[in-house]
């Protein structure tokens, strides 16, 4: 029998694809946890097989919830079932461990999919990202050609939350920093994508969007 955590805040949602994993495997026990908090305590009491991630969760700490779960099950599968734009933070992800990404918006049949690749060990991305990782020498040209994939964690969550409109003291109280670190990290961030603005920002990120689009699902 599969042991599944859900993380999800949203109750429909994880209503949704308890459901779903449940039909499709039909000896699974699904957990569900709606904080970060809730998350870590089902780690530490049981063995799970498998973790589905929503990373925008109260008390989420994006990438480092990663390595906060090793640390606990080092074995433990991750699937990162997010909101947030696949062409912007999955490569991040996996990077960061997770053995795949997902996008919210994906279908039934692709949430199956990426949920039965993981359990058997693969890791399942979509095809733009999978280009991205085929071997070093390609990740290390697509970084020279897409300057966003450069960018550190730390420098794309603060990249994100500029681009929904945040400014330097709320994005300092959201992650617990001082300010001027908040601002020494916009610098780096516009001097390495070489913009000035957050008008210029917005625009950069919207042009590597579109240039990534256009790819279906698959797994490795």
């Amino acid at each position: 029998m599969k042991t599944v955590l859900l993380v999800e805040d949203h109750s429909i949602v994880r209503m949704g694809v308890r459901l779903l994993i449940e039909d499709f495997l039909p000896s699974v026990t699904v957990v569900e946890a709606a904080t970060f908090s809730e998350t870590l305590k089902h780690l530490q009491s049981r063995f799970f097989d498998l973790v589905i991630l929503d990373i925008k969760i109260p008390g989420g700490e994006a990438f480092n919830m990663i390595g906060k779960i090793r640390d606990i099950q080092n074995k433990v599968k991750i699937l990162v079932f997010s909101s947030q734009d696949e062409e912007l933070y999955a490569i991040h992800y996996v990077k960061a461990g997770a053995n795949g990404y997902l996008p919210k918006d994906t279908s039934n049949e692709e949430l199956e999919k990426a949920i039965t690749s993981v359990l058997a060990g693969g890791t399942y991305i979509s095809n733009v990202i999978q280009d991205q990782l085929v071997n070093n020498t390609l990740l290390e040209r697509e970084s020279k050609e897409s300057p966003l994939e450069i960018l550190s964690n730390r420098e794309l969550e603060i990249m994100d939350m500029l681009l929904t409109g945040k400014w330097t003291k709320d994005i300092a109280l959201d992650l617990n920093i001082k300010e001027s670190t908040v601002s020494t990290y916009k610098a780096r961030i516009f001097e390495k994508l070489e913009v000035t603005n957050i008008l210029e920002l917005f625009k950069k990120v919207e042009i590597y969007k579109r240039r990534k689009t256009g790819s279906n699902g698959s797994e490795l």
